[in-house]
């Protein structure tokens, strides 16, 4: 979101985008675990302490967008089927993901105009600040392209994001070396690590955007 602070309108949408993340990936983790009978907690299904990741937040700060905690797959009932846990799982980054394509339909309703810009616009020039004249045209990209940024970086299969969950559910039975990685990556953080450093370096032009930009381009290039 630094890289559009000098575009309040479009800083505006990114905050908005990483929050409306946040809490639709965490209600529609919370739905679906209780749809699928894997919770049985009758909570509120918004709890901002336990849903928000700190370096998720710095990550969106820096790079315009973030991640929520990581999921306990370990909390999950053994008895349910793998396919089960993955539903619930996937439920959280795919939520965001459809809300933002949804939002790219309305733009291109709303704003015909600005509909080339879909197709000149990496994920990483909106997450540095739509360059649109239009401030509303510049909000709404920016709301819907940073939720479908949110969306795509929780499937990068690296804990603490949803991918990693996803990848060790896959796993019958994580052998010894799937464990040490687990591990490494999760235990101690080295995911973490890993994540903040493609948010900071080259801080001209962070890594992370280069892979959102490869995962993005498809979308925005239908969507055109």
């Amino acid at each position: 979101m630094l890289f559009a602070i000098g575009r309040p309108a479009a800083f505006t949408g990114l905050l908005l985008a990483f929050l409306l993340g946040l809490v639709l990936r965490a209600i529609a983790l919370r739905l679906a675990a209780r749809a699928l009978r894997l919770a049985n907690d009758r909570g509120p299904l918004l709890r901002p302490r336990e849903d928000l990741d700190p370096f998720g937040a710095v990550a969106a700060l820096v790079g315009g967008t973030g991640w929520g905690r990581a999921v306990d797959v370990d909390a999950m009932p053994r008895w349910a089927s793998r396919g089960r846990r993955a539903a619930a799982v996937a439920a959280g980054p795919l939520t965001p993901l459809v809300a933002g394509l949804l939002g790219l339909t309305a733009y291109r309703l709303f704003f015909p105009q600005w509909r080339a810009a879909l197709a000149f616009f990496d994920a990483s020039t909106v997450l540095r600040g739509a360059p649109l004249t239009s401030l509303l045209a510049q909000f709404v990209l920016s709301l819907v392209v940073g939720l479908i940024c949110f969306g795509l970086l929780a499937l990068i299969p690296l804990p603490p994001l949803d991918g990693f969950s996803l990848m060790w559910i896959a796993q019958r039975y994580p052998n010894a070396a799937a464990q040490k990685a687990r591990y490494w990556l999760a235990e101690n953080n080295i995911g973490v690590v890993i994540l903040l450093l493609l948010v900071f370096f080259p801080l001209s032009a962070p890594m992370l955007h280069f892979f959102l930009d490869l995962m993005a381009a498809p979308l925005l290039w239908i969507w055109a």
